[in-house]
């Protein structure tokens, strides 16, 4: 058989033909990690997501405790986002031009300092608001360049026949973490503290060093000729994107919803703390939920044969009108499975879009293309204050749920008026 190429700024890569089967059989939902290079990202992605998802709880815990105010969350995941809205597009430019695994250990690097550093505040007693405010202007940096990199890196490490399945598993396990992440953030604060949940974060990033670092590539040929600018780059992407209707229509989809669907994980922390009652522990529940729906969501998808058009307008009613249920609840026997709802559809829907996205995009233009799905973390702020606003003036369930409301009409209307893409 011969080898697949796979390319990595501009840099063809060998990728070792599909290897056999040894003893047992692997799922094929896991063929992916037969191949070590794979593995190893997967590895250490499992680990240092989950201490993503732990420092999520323990910031947001953190800034209600100093300031007991939805709008200073509001404006925490502001700064957090809204450098992502900022420098994602060069990110995937960057991703294009310089060697991705570098990037990643480079990004991840600085992403465990800050962890450190924001651990080493709250244990000293020093923390104060604008500190965490400026800690997660720096998360958001580094995400900006993170993500590209890391989405773009996976083609480099499985064959071509391999990557749908590759990319499925990544975002099965990217919401694994969320299952596992938050209720271990919960554990932590409700036990060693907010500073102990910072510090097993900071640690959880040497996993994915370790594991990029354990990283083999067989073979490089020549380098690729590319533009003299970034900016030219990033332009002839857009220019594309802008001739592509059915292509850009998706992109639309995967941006806009986001503006009213994703703050909900913000508003968590209020909904445990001030609806439930159910302090740190109960909001490491709240989010595991959520994450657990996701998961099954992502598994779904894997598994379905259906039209995905059709599911991924089917799934943005749902998560819709499952955040309208969530928002009614003051009981959490009845959040919990609202939740768990909320999860898979929200995973359905966008692991759909993602999913016709990559079949409508030409190969030369994916990796651009691909960089402005994560403009949709750098819409959530956005939504974030407008979530937080309503919730001074009217209360998170009421908040919520209208912005649930606006989902579902939204689906209704887009898949009314707008002609499908190929799927």
């Amino acid at each position: 058989m011969e080898p697949a190429y796979t390319e990595s700024a501009g840099i063809p890569r060998v990728t070792p033909p599909e290897p056999p089967y040894s003893g047992r059989r692997l799922s094929a939902s896991l063929r992916s990690l037969r191949y070590r290079n794979y593995r190893l990202l997967w590895l250490g992605t499992l680990i240092s997501s989950a201490g993503d998802w732990m420092d999520q709880v323990a910031l947001n815990w953190l800034v209600y405790q100093l300031t007991g105010s939805a709008v200073h969350l509001g404006l925490l995941n502001l700064c957090r986002f809204t450098p992502i809205l900022v420098f994602t597009l060069i990110g995937g430019v960057v991703a294009d031009r310089v060697e991705r695994r570098r990037l990643v250990f480079t990004t991840q690097t600085v992403a465990m300092l800050l962890a450190f550093a924001l651990a080493a505040l709250v244990s000293t007693g020093v923390v104060q608001f604008w500190m965490a405010l400026a800690v997660a202007v720096g998360r958001g940096t580094m995400m900006s360049f993170n993500q590209p990199a890391r989405q773009s890196l996976i083609s480099d490490l499985v064959p071509t026949e391999s990557l749908t399945n590759a990319i499925a598993l990544n975002a099965a396990t990217h919401n694994l973490t969320r299952i596992i992440g938050p209720a271990i953030g919960g554990g932590l604060i409700a036990t060693v503290g907010v500073a102990g949940a910072f510090y097993f974060n900071g640690a959880s990033f040497l996993a994915v060093l370790g594991a990029l670092a354990l990283m083999r590539f067989e073979k490089q040929g020549a380098a690729r000729p590319i533009a003299p600018s970034i900016a030219r780059d990033l332009a002839r992407g857009l220019q594309y994107l802008r001739g592509e209707p059915a292509l850009r229509m998706l992109v639309m989809l995967a941006l806009v919803p986001m503006v009213f669907g994703l703050p909900y994980q913000t508003m968590l922390t209020v909904f445990a703390k001030d609806v439930l009652r159910v302090g740190g522990g109960g909001l490491g529940l709240l989010m595991a939920c959520s994450g657990v729906g996701a998961f099954l969501g992502a598994l779904f998808i894997a598994a379905s044969g259906v039209g995905r058009t059709r599911i991924m307008f089917i799934g943005l009613v749902a998560f819709g009108a499952s955040l309208v249920l969530f928002s009614l609840s003051h009981w959490l026997l009845l959040s919990v499975p609202a939740l768990i709802a909320v999860g898979m559809s929200q995973q359905v829907y966008m692991t759909s879009n993602n999913t016709l996205i990559q079949m409508n995009v030409a190969p030369e233009y994916r990796g651009r293309v691909l960089s402005t799905l994560f403009l949709n973390r750098g819409m959530v702020p956005l939504g974030t204050m407008i979530a937080a606003f309503a919730t001074a003036a009217f209360g998170p369930q009421i908040a919520i749920g209208g912005m649930g409301a606006v989902l579902v009409l939204m689906a209704i209307l887009a898949a009314f008026f707008t002609p499908p893409p190929s799927s």
